[in-house]
């Protein structure tokens, strides 16, 4: 086996049963069931009762790499991470790690609800093998990072989640893993510490170790990444380069609207939903295709299911690459406006033509207040900017800008 070997997998695949759990029975219901179905057998079940989450994966990774994997929600991504950080077991194939792991997968994973900021980090480090002076020499990093020093003390139960995974993320990453492994779960958090988290990705990377990255920000994995890999239903679709494999993976598979249904009792207590987000033409139907010199129509509708304070609704376009090209939010035309009692809401955002070079463009959505994230839809809807009759004149942005003639007081030619 070569050393320059992180991880191996191998023909892996994970198959769950689908169907709820089932209701506990009284004794005398388990025998009265046993009699009647005396020969039906675990053994009888067909396969159209399990899902594959993921199947016949197989790549490798070397040490230092760091390797990006994108899909959409439900492509495998998670469950492939946690079969590597051995919190489930595959079904079939197997995971080769060579090396100590550091896994941030979700919010808190392996704290103790009961004990205190300063407990956790000591037994995470525990976990990961370090010895506890080897944790102390790391505690203050930790604290320093995670920025929650007056909270040390108090039992993490009582965290907000930004709490939790700005502690969990600094352990993982100060620990010293020779292997890192991050989920998307990096989004709860504010910008500013995304951009720390992303900093330190890199002078992890920097430093000789292994890292794999989940994640729908895209601009992040083909800025951090030195390799990407595209899952889809369950499958790896593309490895490769990142920006040749995130251009591929934007380039397909989006339409112009999104819509989602949120039952009564889905995610009890949310104030805000997102429910529609969708490009229109001019007359409010959808539109895929907009001409360069004609505006963008980006309707957005939302439910105030509570009554909530300072929140904003912000839309982000992004070009093919992952780049980020624009991002706007409704405080731009109603500033102060974002106290909103229960109801159902629509916005429409313009986005004046020309601005947008020819090219296919992703739209996210997200409904934030007092750093809360209420919904989150990355990449949700796309649109295409074509050709109309203006020329397209160069720049990554094509505005027409305001100019203005000032009158002179010298009306001579310069000599």
């Amino acid at each position: 086996m070569s050393s320059e070997l992180a991880i191996r997998v191998l023909d892996m695949g994970k198959r769950y049963r689908l169907g709820e759990r089932q209701p506990y029975r009284r004794l005398g219901e388990s025998i009265f069931n046993a009699l009647r179905r005396p020969f039906k057998t675990g053994g009888e079940r067909t396969e159209n009762e399990f899902l594959w989450a993921i199947r016949n994966i197989t790549f490798d990774v070397t040490r230092g790499e760091v390797l990006g994997v994108i899909g959409e929600n439900g492509a495998g991504k998670t469950t492939l991470l946690r079969i590597l950080a051995h919190i489930t077991h595959p079904t079939e194939g197997r995971a080769e790690i060579y090396g100590k792991v550091g896994s941030l997968l979700e919010v808190g994973t392996g704290f103790h609800p009961e004990l205190n900021g300063r407990e956790n980090v000591y037994l995470n480090g525990a976990i990961l093998g370090m010895s506890r002076s080897e944790i102390t020499k790391k505690y203050d990093e930790i604290v320093d990072f995670a920025q929650i020093d007056s909270f040390m003390e108090t039992p993490v139960k009582h965290y907000s989640t930004g709490m939790r995974v700005r502690l969990a993320f600094s352990v993982a990453a100060h620990l010293d893993p020779e292997i890192l492994f991050i989920d998307e779960v990096l989004s709860v958090g504010d910008a500013s510490f995304q951009a720390r988290c992303l900093k330190k990705m890199e002078e992890v990377a920097g430093a000789g170790r292994t890292v794999l990255f989940v994640s729908h920000n895209l601009g992040a994995v083909n800025g951090l990444c030195s390799r990407c890999i595209w899952m889809e239903h369950g499958k790896v679709r593309m490895d490769g380069d990142p920006q040749t494999v995130i251009e591929s993976y934007l380039s397909t598979g989006f339409s112009s609207e999104a819509r989602w249904r949120h039952p009564d009792d889905a995610t009890c207590g949310q104030q805000v939903r997102i429910s529609t987000v969708e490009v229109i033409d001019e007359d409010g139907s959808p539109d895929v295709n907009v001409q360069y010199d004609q505006p963008v129509r980006i309707r957005v509708r939302w439910d105030a299911r509570q009554h909530v304070e300072d929140l904003q609704v912000i839309l982000r376009i992004t070009d093919t690459a992952g780049t980020t090209i624009l991002s706007t939010s409704d405080q731009d035309s109603n500033p102060g406006s974002g106290s909103w009692d229960v109801g159902c809401y629509s916005y429409v955002c313009e986005v004046p033509g020309p601005l947008l070079r020819p090219g296919r463009y992703l739209v996210s959505v997200y409904a934030t207040s007092r750093r809360i994230v209420h919904e989150e839809h990355t990449f949700v809807v796309a649109f295409d900017v074509i050709p109309g009759v203006a020329r397209v004149r160069p720049g990554v942005i094509v505005p027409r800008l305001r100019w203005t003639l000032q009158p002179s007081a010298e009306r001579t030619l310069s000599q």
